[in-house]
Formats: C-alpha cells, sequence, structure tokens
C-alpha cells in the first residue's frame, strides 16, 4: 500500500476509535501515551508520518483492535484482542440462514456484492432446476430453497448493490441441455430461462448480470463481500480471504471481466429471453 493511503486509513481508524472511545482528545492520548499536541498532529493529515511502532502498540492494546485493521491490512477489527487468520476454510453444508454465507451478506448491506457462480446463479434458478441440481448433487433441497429465496428477498432491499458476471457459453450449454443438464427437461429448461430473464429485469439496477466470453477468459467461483472479505467457492467448502491485499486483487480482477463483457447488464434479460425463444425448444 502507497504511503500516503496507509496515512489515511491509519487516520481515518484512528478517527474511529476516539470516537467511539468517549474521551476527549486529552484523555485519548494520555490513554496511549502521547500528547495532545501529537494526537491532533495524527488526525490533522498534515503529515504522512506514522507515530512510533511503541504508540501504534499502545493504541491496538488499549482499544483492543489490530494492527492489521488499524493500519488498513486488513477489514477485521480482532475486537477481541486477537489477529484473525487472513485465510480461512468454512464449510458449505447447512440451511442457508444458519451459515456464514448469510451473516457475510448482511455484513456487507449498503457495499457492492460481486459474484462469480459455478453455474445458473442461485438466486435465478427455479424450483424445478432446483429440485433437479439437489437431486444430482445429494444436497438438501429445503436449504437450496431458503438459499434462493434469501438472495431474491436480499436483493429486494433498495440498499443492495450486486454484481454477477459468468461466461455466457454457461447459459448456452444450459440452453442445449448439455454436460450436467442434460437430464432436465427442454421445458423446464425454457422455464428456467423465462425465469431468469423475468427476475433479471424486476431486480436490475439492484442486480447487474454480465456475460464474458469463457473462451478468452477464465474465472472461478468466487463471492466478494464489499471490502470485508471475499470467499472463494471449492465444492463444500469456502476459502475465505479477510486480508485487504487479497481482496483488493479479487475485486481487480471481478472489474476487468466486467469490463470484457459481451453482453451487459441491461442486456442480461434479453439474452435469457432470445435463449427460450431458439430452436433448442421446438
Amino acid at each position: 500500500m502507497d504511503k500516503r493511503d496507509l496515512s489515511a486509513v491509519f487516520r481515518e481508524r484512528l478517527k474511529l476509535l476516539l470516537t467511539r472511545s468517549d474521551l476527549n482528545q486529552s484523555a485519548f492520548a494520555a490513554a496511549v501515551g502521547i500528547d495532545r499536541s501529537a494526537l491532533s498532529q495524527l488526525l490533522s493529515g498534515a503529515s504522512t508520518r506514522l507515530p512510533r511502532a511503541e504508540t501504534l502498540l499502545n493504541i491496538a492494546a488499549e482499544f483492543k483492535v489490530s494492527l492489521d485493521w488499524l493500519l488498513g491490512l486488513s477489514q477485521d477489527e480482532g475486537v477481541t484482542g486477537e489477529i484473525r487468520e487472513s485465510l480461512e476454510i468454512e464449510e458449505a453444508a447447512g440451511g442457508f440462514d444458519r451459515t456464514l454465507l448469510a451473516k457475510w451478506h448482511a455484513e456487507a448491506l449498503g457495499t457492492k456484492i460481486r459474484y462469480v457462480p459455478a453455474g445458473i446463479p442461485d438466486l435465478l434458478r427455479t424450483d424445478a432446476l432446483l429440485d433437479y441440481e439437489a437431486d444430482i448433487a445429494n444436497k438438501d433441497r429445503q436449504a437450496q430453497a431458503v438459499e434462493t429465496q434469501y438472495r431474491i428477498d436480499y436483493n429486494r432491499r433498495p440498499e443492495t448493490d450486486m454484481e454477477i458476471c459468468m461466461p455466457r457459453h454457461t447459459l448456452e450449454i444450459f440452453a442445449r441441455g448439455l454436460g450436467v443438464w442434460s437430464g432436465i427437461a427442454a421445458d423446464e429448461r425454457r422455464a428456467q430461462l423465462l425465469h431468469m430473464a423475468t427476475l433479471l429485469d424486476d431486480l436490475y439496477p439492484t442486480l447487474r448480470l454480465y456475460f464474458y466470453d469463457g473462451r478468452v477468459r477464465y474465472s472461478i467461483p468466487y463471492t466478494i463481500f464489499g471490502p470485508y472479505r471475499a470467499a472463494i467457492y471449492v465444492g463444500d467448502m469456502y476459502l475465505v480471504l479477510n486480508a485487504t491485499a487479497p481482496i483488493r486483487m479479487l475485486t481487480g480482477h471481478f472489474d476487468n471481466l466486467v469490463r470484457a463483457a459481451e453482453i451487459n447488464a441491461h442486456e442480461a434479460a434479453g439474452f435469457a429471453q432470445r435463449l427460450a425463444e431458439t430452436e433448442f425448444f421446438d
């Protein structure tokens, strides 16, 4: 991180701690072992210099936050005094309303969520597709339905901002009934595409779906929950990244997918509608 950016993040987080503490500047300065003038200088932004290591440690210890958070290297405050690992593994099992995924969505409300799905996006699936995929993957049908409804309700909230980016060939393969979808009937595939078109039109612009060319671009499935964390989907587990640097890298990767999109968000509903009207369903 650039020194000026580091200093700016530190200053904002120092101001946040001061506000939370309900202390005046003199008492706050005394609590962390500096004088009031030094604190005023740190808060003013007049210099990009950071305080001495001893002062940083005092601030972190006094207000029970991690040094990583204080310096903008992590979004996790470590409010218990523990520094959380930057990479964690979480199981993807259980009802959606009881999982960390629901918690992460709730925490990210008001920020942008970026989502690269493994197949048809969860919140755009019909009941028939839910049944089919739950059966072949041996998953809990009810849990899948709860997840889908939660995501739809989430995207109807006015403060929601979600972008989805996926390969266009995923939807074309689905329309043809190939690969994993070879066992689902044509009328159910067509109904899925029409359902998808309706929801995309209904939820736009809160939800925006982009399609890129999967022959020239590649992405693993993942979700970025605002600036807080990124969860990479690896089957029945998520690799969870909490550190700022990898979250920024994945955000840049996602934004590049969007920039390379062949079908933009305002065209996505029409694309699904046109696929539903192709010769695959004659």
